[in-house]
């Protein structure tokens, strides 16, 4: 399910080196974090929030039924 997450995210990304996924498993959910540069936020969002949504939806419909749900955040990279 990462690699359609992937796939999704670096379709809409500029910067693809850039961008980080963290994966935390809870539960009875796995969270997915996508952490990109803020140049790309806008881009894989999308407007109104339509691609994030998108997103979600295709990975919900391609989840087994009986295996945990994704969770899936979208966030700005820290400048550290």
């Amino acid at each position: 399910m990462l690699d359609l997450i992937k796939y999704v995210v670096n379709t809409f990304a500029e910067k693809k080196d850039e961008v980080e996924y963290k994966v935390e498993e809870k539960d009875n959910a796995i969270e997915v974090t996508v952490l990109l540069d803020d140049s790309d936020m806008g881009k894989v969002i999308g407007k109104q929030g339509k691609i994030a949504k998108a997103l979600r939806t295709l990975v919900k419909s391609a989840t087994p039924r009986e295996s945990k749900r994704y969770l899936i955040e979208i966030k700005e990279k820290s400048a550290e």
